[in-house]
């Protein structure tokens, strides 16, 4: 039994990683909106906005590691449920069956009011008091009439975030470590293309500019070929101080230096894009072979083809906190990933490019977007990962006991019972096993997650084609996206300052 000591200790130790988690992660969030937003356009209210979606964007992630986590620390490793002697039970019987139980519901009922929404029902005494109303909030909160409310919400807002991680996530796992280890094109060899070609566009204004030396006025097709190639000399000689710039800069010098390491961390995600990819194809096969059918979600109870990734984190749970720093860690892996799917691409609206995403280049508005998109994906996040690791997903680390009997040698006696303990699944009984909230928002409506499963496919498709593209593409410019034929309206000189 936990002492209230070793729960003060670790209550002051939760706090304090959270505070510290916070705040790095708060720094963080404000490095990568000042590093990316417009000098010329930053507006104070857009970046604390900024800073704080994405903030949240971020902590949110982590809801699916703690949720697992909260699940999993109301057992012992031996299957037992822990008893802390809560207020509703007495020191005298805080070993009864009596109170377990209520310890159980309690727990289960604190869980899922966390989750709840607003009551679907008006109070039935329209003449009641404030009093009474806020009263009857409460007890609508404690129930489970506000969780489909809650999961509908939540699924139909996952549902655009699988659009946005089929459209950037998918990508960014392929565009992110193919650059790393294809790395980016030499400065001097830019800067010697960039003059050949300013040589070129002035040879052919020039030319043009010969036919009206005698006073004739150029024809139409002339005059409009004259002015597209003023534009393109004038983006070419904005391409060529962004070049002295970079080359000035110590960053290329650090970045020709630690070019070993991102060819080793472009292997090394290029890898996790890999496992993730056939994980996702395992899990899909499996629930198109021996799930309940689309009528139902494709819903499967315990998987029948081995899962690579759900194999290693219950293989993992024995060595406290393995599992859950590793769920942690995929999680913010899709949050990365999908930060350089949006980086690669901008932001888009069907076939319409709404914005860029640049350094130091970046609108308030495109920001904002960014951290909107980030939010969804985070929330369909929780889906992917249930595809990719659905037992440990579902139950987390948790073990019950199961009783069977033993024989015995002689046959007049009565076989003797013994308790082992299995890891949860399935077949669990309902009493001893608890799922994760995140599980039963997935699940709460069939159609839904038949459209996430069609998406899982359609996510596999989109990670093959961008790997494809990524891998035809050669290497990218040092000064890849801050110079483009369209920048008109946005200043050089907030770059150069």
């Amino acid at each position: 039994m936990a002492t209230p000591v070793a729960l003060l200790s670790e209550s002051v130790l939760g706090w304090s990683i959270f505070t510290i988690v916070l705040l790095v992660i708060v720094a963080f969030c404000w490095v990568y909106i000042r590093k990316y937003q417009s000098r010329q356009e930053s507006e104070v209210i857009s970046t604390i906005t900024a800073i704080c979606a994405l903030a949240i964007a971020l902590i949110t992630s982590a809801l699916l590691p703690v949720d697992i986590f909260l699940v999993s620390f109301m057992k012992y490793p031996n299957g037992t449920y822990k008893l802390c002697i809560p207020s509703f039970c007495s020191a005298s019987s805080s070993g009864s069956p009596l109170c377990i139980s209520t310890m159980r519901r309690k727990m289960k009922t604190t869980a899922t009011s966390a989750w709840t929404f607003v009551p679907l029902e008006s109070p039935p005494n329209q003449n009641s008091t404030q009093w009474e109303k806020v009263q009857y909030l409460f007890e609508e909160l404690g129930s489970s009439h506000g969780l489909a409310a809650l999961s509908f919400s939540i699924s139909s807002l996952t549902l655009i975030g699988m659009l946005a991680v089929i459209t950037y996530t998918a990508y960014g796992m392929s565009v992110l470590p193919l650059n790393l280890i294809k790395g980016t094109r030499s400065i001097l060899y830019e800067r010697l293309e960039n003059t050949e070609d300013m040589e070129e566009v002035e040879h052919q204004i020039d030319k043009l500019k010969a036919k009206c030396a005698d006073g004739r006025p150029l024809s139409m097709r002339d005059r409009r070929n004259l002015q597209d190639l003023e534009a393109k000399l004038q983006v070419l000689h904005r391409r060529g101080r962004h070049l002295e710039i970079a080359e000035r800069t110590c960053c290329n010098k650090v970045g020709s230096a630690l070019r070993p390491m991102k060819i080793l961390l472009g292997v090394f995600f290029i890898l996790v894009a890999l496992l993730f990819f056939i994980t996702l194809f395992i899990s899909n096969l499996d629930k198109a072979l021996h799930s309940a059918g689309i009528s139902t979600g494709f819903i499967i109870f315990g998987t029948k083809l081995t899962n690579p990734l759900n194999e290693l984190l219950l293989a993992l749970q024995p060595v406290f906190p393995l599992d859950y720093v590793l769920i942690t860690i995929i999680t913010m892996y899709f949050v990365f990933t999908s930060m350089a799917g949006i980086r690669n691409m901008g932001i888009w609206f069907f076939w319409i490019r709404l914005y860029k995403i640049r350094p130091q280049r970046t609108r308030p508005q495109a920001l904002l977007f960014l951290c909107m998109i980030l939010l969804l994906i985070v929330l369909h996040t929780s889906y992917m990962i249930y595809s990719l690791a659905p037992q440990y997903v579902m139950y987390g680390s948790q073990k019950y006991l199961l009783q069977t009997q033993l024989p015995t040698a002689d046959p007049s006696q009565v076989n003797h019972s013994t308790a082992i303990t299995k890891i949860c699944d399935a077949d669990a009984p309902e009493d001893q096993c608890t799922v994760t909230r995140s599980y039963l928002f997935l699940h709460k409506f069939w159609f839904f997650s038949t459209i996430y499963y069609f998406g899982n496919w359609a996510f596999l498709v989109v990670f093959l084609i961008g790997l494809v593209v990524s891998c035809c593409k050669g290497k990218k410019s040092v000064i890849e996206g801050e110079v483009d034929a369209d920048d008109s309206d946005v200043s050089d000189d907030e770059y150069v300052h």
